[in-house]
């Protein structure tokens, strides 16, 4: 990592110099030892002083608490104070006026949040967040889900939202309401990035400026001057995906990356630290994975004071007190926190009995660097100009700020949904807006913002217009890709010959071709949380290369193999370790890259067994949510498929997981050519002229088989809509019982078995149908229940398919019952599923399925007793099968 940008000033500048002499000599020490023997020793002493004593105060990750950047350090604030703090004023009003109104409906909505933030949003509007209307990608901002009123506020403030709108925040239903939070998918707009789930804003904002480099690394789009922000707050910090993904960004030393943390001291219930302190233990982190560390906490009015502190005392004291007896000084008045903050030592005493009160409630209830524009913008100045490494921004606030004694600073102010008519009237002189009373004489408190040629408008636009127009703003542009050559998907239909392979493999090599096209193979982005030599990916290695920002600083231990481990700036691969977190965070910023940066990629995801759906099912609903696109691949799929591997592997559920999500298109191919048939639609679907936003998840396996070459006049269409008759039974007698087996899967060959079983053994004549897609098949027939209701007359594809199929329907997967049992109520014959419930097991494939009841014995003994109770075999048949087969 390049050493980051040494900063001109000190955060030592603030705090008293007992003996500047000794102070001189200690440095000139240092310069001595690091002239003669190099920084190398120097550092060496350095850590064996520190060494040398138990003090947590000498601890190297954490600094006083004081601000980073010294007030004599600020750069010239280059705005009109004035103005900014007028527009900032309306946008309070008007965020605490629209929950308000919604409270009537019992909506709400949160106040709190965004009044403590509001300067730390609109110093970035006013002057760093650059939008989509210059020749670049803008920034990109992830808002604290939270503070979404104020948005919505400055939204309207800039003519992008009406009072009508802001009316129908949180009613949706309707088509024109506003989402409570950041939503994409319901605001597509305005949201870019969803993020009230919190912990997935800040991994996903990691992910996105790592993203960001490796398309630029990869010569497809210039995003140097493109600037991740992610608002987050101090409590949500306490989410493990809040803090997983920190030292990849230290790492990779992307100083295109900021994390502001609104530290109001506060989480939903209470204090975030009640007996510690929160921004301590958030710097130290932070500096521990390699971040540069601006820590903005007081006001100027603290700057005099600090000045006073002629011995240190009231540093120390800042830094001992716990973060919950602060909140209580926050809201107590001037003989309290005389007594109990200055009252701990007599020069502090001294020091407080020298402070009238009023001074003294402006230092503990308001004077937060987070509400001085100045101060603010000193920080994010600070972030955006080092280099090396991403920036952490601690920026102290009082939660419910300007919203009077009743909110600011206590604990239930998260669900605190409205104010009285008597607290918008005190926020109304708070703020010095020109509200007159008559305006707040009704039951409804009113928007307000300035005409249109008003100073503050005039203003506001100059401003954004410098920036590229309006933020946060999501826009696509449409950029249909071509469609690669139709050789790569033959080469899947023709089969496999005599050669046994995985579906997984057939998907690999596919892929492979796909890469290889001079149109697109370029935007595919494989993603792998470190298990791609388990799928046979590694033959991608030395072609592709695995993307690392520094190339390969190494000379690789398998150099002299044809396929050795190759690292490069420009690698495609993108092998991100031991994290499925970390992977659907990078496949969403590469599946949102149509939008974010007008460039559309087609990322695929393979991930080992369950670890995808049930890992990460909050992040695959956001990435719905975010309107991603592209291809997700359940490898070594199915529960019994896995020999050995057992109950914390064996999958059986991720396809119903997958189900309950409206955007994933979830199917189960049973051959190679569904998979190519299947691949070949997705790309269409989300990369053609008319594109959708939805993506793929396919289900492949582990287990080798003879890949038949695609029927003669199979219709494609079939396969997508997720049914068709495979193999029908051989010419049966006249007088033979009939049924249907539907598998999906790796689970064909069992029927397939168990159709030659039941013919050569009992004489039932069973026809095959392969079932690429349960969901699917059931989402069709929900779509026409609900068409029916309309007066459509339109029946089900399955039911369509299925119709005049004699005898019952046994359907079976290696998945759990649920998953088959989709699409029971559409179909008219008799239905049997069977299926892997239960735990998973370690055996082999053999012992498992004989277990769970789905090899092909134990699926013909269930076909048997299917039509047993039809009366179509006698009972004592199933009795007979059982024993036969040891069942």
């Amino acid at each position: 990592m390049p050493d980051p940008v040494r900063l001109p000033y000190s955060q030592l500048d603030q705090l008293p110099d007992r003996d500047p002499e000794e102070t001189a000599e200690w440095r000139e020490s240092l310069d001595a030892v690091t002239a003669a023997a190099g920084p190398h020793r120097a550092a060496y002493l350095m850590r064996r002083a520190l060494e040398h004593t138990a003090d947590p105060a000498l601890a190297p990750l954490e600094t006083d608490y004081v601000n980073t950047i010294p007030t004599s350090a600020e750069p010239e604030f280059p705005g009109d104070e004035a103005m900014e703090a007028r527009i900032t004023a309306w946008n309070r009003w008007n965020a605490a006026a629209m929950v308000t109104r919604g409270s009537r409906l019992g909506l709400g909505g949160h106040i709190a949040t965004f009044a403590s933030a509001a300067w730390l949003y609109e110093t970035g509007f006013q002057h760093f967040f650059r939008g989509k209307e210059g020749t670049g990608s803008g920034d990109q901002l992830y808002i604290q889900g939270h503070a979404s009123p104020g948005i919505y506020a400055r939204a309207f403030l800039d003519g992008r939202l009406t009072e009508e709108q802001l009316d129908h925040f949180r009613q949706e239903a309707g088509g024109e309401g506003l989402p409570s939070y950041p939503h994409p998918r319901r605001l597509p707009w305005l949201w870019e990035f969803p993020t009230v789930s919190m912990g997935l804003g800040p991994l996903s904002a990691i992910y996105q400026a790592r993203f960001n480099r490796y398309l630029e690394h990869r010569g497809i789009k210039d995003t140097a001057d493109s600037h991740v922000w992610a608002f987050l707050g101090d409590g949500e910090m306490d989410e493990p995906e809040s803090t997983a993904a920190l030292a990849l960004a230290g790492r990779e030393g992307l100083d295109n990356l900021t994390f502001v943390i609104n530290c109001n001291l506060q989480r939903l219930d209470g204090p975030v630290r009640p007996n510690f302190k929160i921004v301590q233990e958030l710097e130290a982190q932070f500096r521990a994975a390699g971040w540069n560390v601006v820590k903005s906490l007081w006001g100027r009015a603290w700057d005099e004071v600090f000045a006073l502190d002629t011995d240190g005392a009231l540093v120390r004291r800042l830094r001992e007190t716990p973060d919950a007896q602060f909140q209580t000084y926050a809201t107590r008045d001037a003989t309290y926190i005389r007594e109990h903050f200055f009252g701990a030592t007599p020069g502090l005493r001294a020091l407080g009995d020298s402070l009238d009160d009023a001074t003294l409630l402006e230092l503990f209830q308001t004077s937060r660097a987070g509400h001085e524009p100045r101060k603010v913008y000193a920080a994010y100045q600070a972030a955006v100009e080092h280099k090396g490494a991403p920036t952490v921004i601690l920026a102290q606030t009082v939660k419910g700020y300007t919203l009077g004694a009743g909110f600011e600073s206590r604990n239930a102010n998260h669900q605190m949904k409205k104010l009285t008519g008597q607290e918008f009237r005190a926020m109304r002189d708070l703020l010095e807006l020109p509200i007159p009373d008559s305006a707040l004489e009704g039951d409804t408190v009113p928007y307000w913002r300035p005409a249109e040629d008003s100073p503050e408008m005039v203003y506001l636009r100059e401003r954004r217009a410098a920036l590229d127009g309006p933020a946060p703003a999501r826009k696509v542009t449409p950029k249909p890709l071509p469609m690669p050559s139709q050789k790569a998907f033959d080469a899947l239909k023709k089969g496999s010959g005599s050669q046994e392979i995985a579906t997984t493999m057939a998907f690999v090599r596919l892929v492979k071709d796909l890469m290889r096209d001079k149109e697109t193979g370029k935007r595919w982005v494989p993603v792998v949380p470190d298990e791609a030599r388990t799928f046979g990916m590694e033959s991608l290695f030395p072609s592709a290369g695995l993307y690392s920002p520094k190339g390969q600083t190494y000379d690789p231990v398998d150099r002299d193999q044809l396929l050795y481990y190759k690292e490069a700036k420009d690698g495609q691969i993108l092998n991100e370790g031991i994290t499925e977190a970390g992977s659907l965070a990078d496949f969403t910023a590469a599946a949102t890259s149509y939008a974010t940066h007008g460039e559309p990629m087609i990322p695929f995801y393979i991930f080992y067994s369950m670890f995808g759906w049930q890992r990460t099912a909050d992040q695959f609903w956001a990435l719905a949510d975010q309107l991603g696109r592209g291809f997700v691949i359940g490898a070594t799929a199915g529960r019994t498929t896995m020999t050995g591997e057992g109950l914390q592997h064996a999958d059986g559920h991720s396809h119903l997981i997958a189900s309950t999500n409206p955007a994933a298109l979830s199917y189960d191919p049973a051959f190679a050519y569904e998979v190519a048939v299947i691949v070949k639609e997705g790309l269409r679907r989300m990369y053609g002229p008319d594109a959708e936003d939805v993506f793929y998840y396919l289900t492949v396996y582990n287990e080798t088989k003879v890949q038949p070459a695609m029927p003669d006049g199979l219709d494609e269409e079939a396969i997508l809509r997720g049914l068709y008759r495979f193999q029908e039974a051989a010419a049966p007698a006249d007088n033979a019982p009939r049924l249907q087996l539907l598998a999906s899967g790796t689970a064909i060959h069992w029927a397939l078995d168990a159709q030659r079983l039941l013919a050569e053994d009992w004489g039932v004549a069973a026809d095959v149908w392969s079932a690429p897609s349960w969901t699917e098949l059931r989402r069709d027939a929900l779509a026409c229940d609900a068409a029916r209701l309309d007066g459509e007359d339109r029946v089900p594809y399955v039911t369509r398919a299925l119709e005049g199929a004699p005898g019952p329907v046994v359907a079976v997967s290696d998945w759990m019952r649920a998953v088959p049992d989709q699409i029971a109520p559409w179909v008219e014959q008799d239905w049997v599923s069977i299926g892997t419930d239960g735990f998973g097991l370690s055996d082999t494939r053999d012992a498992a399925r004989r277990h769970f009841g789905v090899d092909p014995q134990s699926v013909t003994v269930q076909a048997l007793a299917a039509l047993a109770r039809r009366g179509d075999v006698k009972p004592e048949t199933v009795k007979e099968a059982k024993a036969r087969y040891g069942l």
